[in-house]
């Protein structure tokens, strides 16, 4: 009977997770072992897990953009679409094997506000990676109308006093922020990010009691020394914002600010007006290791558009092209095979960053092109800017360097 009673209070808790509407909450999960992902065969082969020493990799790294961890944290943010033992599970198959993982979330409809972060702690403790959600798909379209149409900007307190950035991202950061550092203090102090209550309930407030619950260290585990901040479409411009928060504020500047080794960003669009990305790029950390990726076509980095007023990109951007014209032709020649491997590409660096969409005639035409892409005949045409372009698998695809296998270590 008391199993019984276990049993239903396990559901009753998962069933309270799923149904909360607004309000933050959290959710964790811990990786499922090799041996549970590979119950046949040998539990490591060639290609599983796709990186090996990938935690040796992500503390060493000094030159950004590194393609192996450009593949991971492009994984990392497509998977956040899902939960975190998805996403868990991924990042195990990944090569952070024994990883734990955090969900922390919160919405608040009528401030459109829809914030999730995961933060992932690598076995050892001293890899985070804090990846951030996009816009869930299903709303994706109202999206492009809300952060086109004139968005409320705020000040923000950089070298520039008449700096501005979207409002809506700010909020979106600001909403789920003071529970990531919370978590983020955990991974420095040598402990779990999970919640290990016993009765899944929230942290208690003040040290001594979250030490006496929760223990003020974790065997085994080591301080955080390394951390990646990631994300794709409006979870890119929150790890961004994110970013430049840990390099500007100073409560978080002493703590992070030497632990952050890179902000790597996928179809991000502009978080802030000139004068914001201009106070951002004399920071030489800015400059250099926030890393934007913009595969063909993709329309939200030419968002806000011109009508909703200035806004301008900062860091380092790297572009694909896919040779659509010449694809076009051949895939009416040569069977789908052939075709898929001209329509290979390659990423460039840019001196110049993508611009702003001018007026709203762009929206329209990405959705045509999205519409294009349905059909085998004008699947390569060009387009100016493309809905499809902006799908994270695009850009997971583009980024496997070659010889590796895909995200589940086949």
């Amino acid at each position: 009977m008391a199993g019984g009673d276990s049993l239903t209070t396990e559901w009753e808790r998962r069933m309270r997770d799923i149904l909360q509407l607004g309000g933050l909450w959290r959710r964790d999960a811990k990786a499922p072992t090799y041996e549970e992902l590979r119950p046949y065969g040998h539990r490591e082969t060639s290609g599983f897990p796709v990186y090996k020493n990938l935690e040796t990799r992500l503390l060493n790294a000094v030159d950004h953009p590194d393609p192996e961890i450009a593949h991971v944290m492009a994984t990392c943010a497509a998977y956040s679409y899902s939960d975190p033992e998805t996403l868990s599970m991924i990042m195990a198959r990944m090569g952070l094997e024994d990883n734990e993982c955090r969900m922390i979330q919160t919405s608040v409809d009528a401030m459109l506000i829809s914030s999730t972060a995961f933060l992932i702690q690598s076995k050892s403790g001293k890899v985070g990676i804090l990846c951030y959600r996009g816009t869930e798909p299903l709303n994706f379209i109202n999206w492009l109308s809300n952060i086109d149409l004139e968005p409320e900007r705020m000040g923000y307190q950089i070298s520039d006093p008449c700096a501005t950035v979207h409002a809506g991202v700010y909020r979106n950061v600001r909403a789920t922020r003071y529970e990531v550092m919370n978590a983020l203090r955990d991974a420095c102090d040598r402990r779990s990010i999970r919640d290990l209550g016993s009765d899944g309930g929230s942290r208690p407030n003040g040290t001594a009691q979250a030490d006496q619950a929760y223990g003020a260290e974790q065997p085994g585990l080591e301080n955080l020394e390394a951390l990646y901040i990631t994300g794709h479409s409006l979870g890119g411009a929150m790890a961004a914002l994110m970013g430049v928060m840990i390099r500007h504020e100073r409560k978080y500047k002493e703590a992070f600010a030497d632990r952050l080794k890179a902000v790597y960003t996928y179809g991000q669009p502009m978080i802030g007006d000139p004068s914001f990305a201009d106070a951002c790029e004399s920071d030489e950390f800015l400059r250099r290791n926030l890393i934007r990726y913009v595969y063909d076509s993709d329309v939200v980095p030419h968002l806000p558009s011109s009508a909703a007023g200035p806004f301008r990109h900062f860091g380092r951007e790297y572009h694909y092209r896919v040779p659509h014209l010449r694809n076009s032709v051949l895939s009416l020649l040569t069977n789908a095979r052939c075709a898929s491997q001209v329509r290979k590409g390659q990423w460039e660096a840019r001196k110049h960053a993508t611009s702003q969409m001018t007026g709203l005639l762009g929206l329209p035409i990405s959705a045509l092109a999205f519409i294009a892409r349905k059909f085998q005949a004008t699947r390569s045409l060009p387009a100016m800017y493309s809905i499809d372009d902006h799908l994270p698998q695009h850009y997971i695809s583009a980024l496997t360097p070659p010889g590796v296998q895909n995200e589940f270590g086949d």
